[in-house]
């Protein structure tokens, strides 16, 4: 399984519903790509210093690296991450991601 987790800094113009929109764009990706777990969004929560900036995430827990593949090069993931994108502060500077390979014990 992959863990697809990526961390941004919204800019301070960008409302709560465009945030809901932008999530709701890349939870639609699971009728299209085969492998692909519910998102899960949420604000940074955490009441250690080290989050950088950074002020919201989202995770997909993806079947294998496939499907993760599939996902990153399909159009809609390609309209939704640049509609992401336009809403973070410093465009990809406001983004960081990250993936991590788990092995079924």
């Amino acid at each position: 399984m992959i863990r697809h987790c990526v961390f941004v800094r919204f800019r301070d113009d960008v409302s709560t519903s465009e945030r809901a929109a932008i999530h709701a764009d890349l939870e639609a990706l699971r009728s299209v790509i085969d492998g692909m777990g519910k998102v899960h969004f949420s604000a940074n929560v955490s009441p250690e210093p080290f989050a950088r900036g950074l002020t919201h995430g989202f995770t997909i827990d993806f079947r294998d690296a496939g499907a993760r593949d599939a996902y990153l090069t399909h159009e809609a993931h390609q309209r939704a991450g640049a509609r992401l994108v336009a809403a973070l502060e410093g465009g990809t500077d406001g983004l960081m991601v990250f993936d991590l390979e788990f092995t079924e014990m």
